[in-house]
């Protein structure tokens, strides 16, 4: 059995206050494992965002444990979560996120630079994470000379170059046709085929649903349903687009 990457359980979590106050999340638990690819999906204002950030450990729940590695974050302050960040989750937005004014592997590199690793080896590291994603060609290519596709595949480059054992991925095919959304759902599939990687993809587009080990449905801050999904179905069947996942 894969082994946990991510544990939430119990999670409680209000926003703003006064009489804007919203209950956000309620109770919800969700383990994301290794090698498993899990779609969450739900509503706008369901709690998708919220309980993503909160995996991420990029926002703190008002109350409930999350385990990351096994490792609770409850007395983690800001300085810790932004080390387990660095050090465990790798994030791909919806709108891409990259800097103009750097190339693609500029781009990916970037993480390493955060993280302290400036060592030669990290132009190798990045244009392997490039390679991963289909675009060992792109290297020097700015954002503005990529198509939307190739910007989210950067981006998801940019999420796996430090090694992350936690993909988080906010609405990554939201800005994309279908073409290109099918082909950057193909290359999360195939890195959630690690054991040592879990992959969430928060959407509400259905076309998605047939990549997912597991589909988890959320209304109201609550979590109504989770189901098998048939992703290795799908997989077989899809071109291949990248040479390996490290």
């Amino acid at each position: 059995m894969s082994a946990a990457i991510i544990e939430a359980v119990d999670i409680e979590k209000t926003l703003g206050e006064g009489v804007a106050q919203v209950k956000a999340l309620r109770g919800v638990s969700l383990t994301l494992k290794g090698g498993e690819l899990t779609l969450l999906m739900g509503p706008s204002g369901s709690g998708k965002t919220t309980l993503l950030s909160i995996l991420g450990c990029m926002l703190a729940p008002s109350s409930g444990t999350v385990r990351l590695h096994g490792e609770s974050t409850a007395s983690a302050g800001p300085e810790e979560l932004a080390r387990l960040r660095r050090n465990h989750v790798g994030f791909v937005f919806q709108s891409y996120h990259l800097f103009p004014t750097l190339t693609a592997i500029e781009n990916v590199r970037l993480v390493l630079d955060v993280r302290g690793e400036h060592g030669a080896d990290t132009r190798t590291r990045a244009a392997d994470a490039l390679a991963t994603v289909g675009l060992a060609h792109k290297h020097h290519a700015f954002p503005r000379e990529l198509s939307g596709g190739e910007q989210q595949r950067v981006a998801i480059a940019r999420a796996i170059v430090g090694k992350a054992s936690a993909i988080l991925a906010d609405e990554p095919t939201a800005s994309l046709d279908r073409e290109n959304g099918q082909a950057i759902m193909t290359v999360l599939a195939e890195i959630a085929r690690n054991p040592e990687r879990a992959v969430l993809v928060v959407s509400h587009d259905p076309r998605i649903l047939p990549f997912a080990d597991r589909i988890v449905r959320i209304e109201d801050g609550r979590i109504v349903s989770e189901e098998t999904g048939l992703r290795d179905a799908v997989i077989s069947k899809e071109p291949e687009v990248t040479s390996h996942v490290p």
